[in-house]
């Protein structure tokens, strides 16, 4: 078990989304982002980053959203 954080930011480098941040099994597991922001609003097509950490680990990637 490791606390998760699922996490989105914008081309500033603003967090605009978490999406997961609980602790989670060992294991593989699937998440699905709708496009939306932490307010429930859709975002614009663009460059997002997504950083994905548990427990000491963390790495962010870069994802292309279009619309």
């Amino acid at each position: 078990r490791s606390t998760v954080e699922i996490a989105i930011y914008n081309a500033l480098g603003q967090k605009i989304k978490t999406l997961l941040s609980q602790t989670q099994e060992a294991g593989n597991h699937r998440i699905v982002w709708d496009a939306t922001n932490n307010s429930g609003e859709v975002v614009s097509s663009g460059i997002y980053f997504y950083r994905v950490s548990a427990g000491s680990v963390s790495e962010m990637k870069r994802m292309v959203l279009l619309r």
